[in-house]
């Protein structure tokens, strides 16, 4: 049966309008039959097909937060763009609810590459994509399968796949591995039980004085007015405890050496995930790779702070691989 969406009309994003873009909903499907919903954004007054992206992330986020943000500036910079809300996630389709997975969420990035490809103002051969932090490694896993993908940019990147199988700094021994699959797997048991996917809770309420840096970082982001949303996995109940089983077992860029297109890796110099894209980025080959450091910025500097992220670098990347 089909599932009846009720797109959210008014304005409800933690950015600002712009008056330099139009801004619309759209849907479209991907492979698995998920209904994806995403915010559409042309600069005003643009003439004949234009080049386009689709952004996504972070990991446990919506589109009205900071991967409208980047489609918005982007779209600014005279792209169409759009931001769409991950399968099972926002006002996308898909049951249960709040379930990630690296082979769905992977074709997610393609299956918004084929709804920009056939629309009237886009040049189709002139289609790139941004994802950011857990999207970040999406996206570069997407590009390693999709040859459509000309140019991609991954901003302070995290690889679920690593961080749930190796822990925070692969600080994860083999017992306590072992240990975890026991945990989430009897937590599968509890869940056939009950007849619902128990959540694993989003960013802490309150944050302990002791806390690691990147707690209090998520708490300053998706838990204040800064960037909070009533629709953000990671601003209230978090994702289904168990989805991280799938990354667990499917390590993602495996076959990132093969990328023939571009790729830009964008990550805040003190961020604590930043060690995710220094070692990604061994794994790429060829000229048209780059890897860009923020002095100074920490991981949720590049979710909003326009000041900071390298909009003109990333327009400037873009149209010279667009070319």
């Amino acid at each position: 049966m089909k599932e009846e969406l009720e797109l959210v009309q008014e304005w409800d994003k933690t950015f600002p309008k712009s008056e330099k873009v139009n801004h619309r909903k759209v849907t479209f499907n991907n492979r698995f039959g998920i209904t994806l919903v995403a915010d559409l954004y042309e600069p005003k007054d643009a003439q004949g097909k234009l080049p386009a992206i689709a952004v996504s992330g972070p990991f446990g986020a919506v589109k009205e937060q900071c991967s409208g943000l980047y489609a918005l500036k982007m779209a600014e910079r005279g792209f169409v763009t759009i931001a769409f809300d991950p399968s099972f996630t926002g006002e996308s389709t898909g049951t249960p609810r709040y379930v990630a997975s690296p082979d769905i969420n992977t074709e997610d990035f393609s299956a918004a590459v084929d709804f920009l490809s056939v629309q009237e103002n886009v040049d189709f051969k002139k289609i790139g994509i941004i994802g950011i932090c857990g999207w970040g490694g999406l996206a570069l896993n997407a590009a390693s399968i999709d040859t459509r993908i000309k140019a991609t940019v991954c901003s302070t990147m995290y690889d679920m796949s690593r961080v749930n199988h190796n822990g925070y700094f692969d600080s994860t021994s083999e017992e306590e591995l072992y240990e975890l699959k026991k945990s989430l797997n009897a937590q599968r048991i509890e869940d056939f039980k009950n007849g619902e996917y128990k959540l694993g809770g989003g960013v802490l309420d309150i944050v302990p004085e002791d806390a690691p840096f990147y707690v209090k970082d998520y708490y300053d982001y998706y838990k204040t007015s800064r960037g909070y949303h009533k629709r953000s996995l990671n601003s209230n109940g978090g994702w289904n405890v168990t989805s991280s089983l799938s990354f667990i077992n499917t390590p993602q860029h495996t076959f990132a050496s093969e990328i023939k297109n571009a790729v830009l890796i964008i990550h805040g110099e003190k961020a604590h995930s930043c060690y995710f894209s220094k070692d990604v980025f061994k794994k790429l080959n060829g000229n048209n790779k780059e890897l860009k450091i923020i002095p100074n910025a920490v991981h949720t500097d590049l979710y909003d702070k326009v000041e900071i992220i390298p909009f003109n670098k990333m327009e400037e990347f873009f149209k010279e691989n667009f070319k």
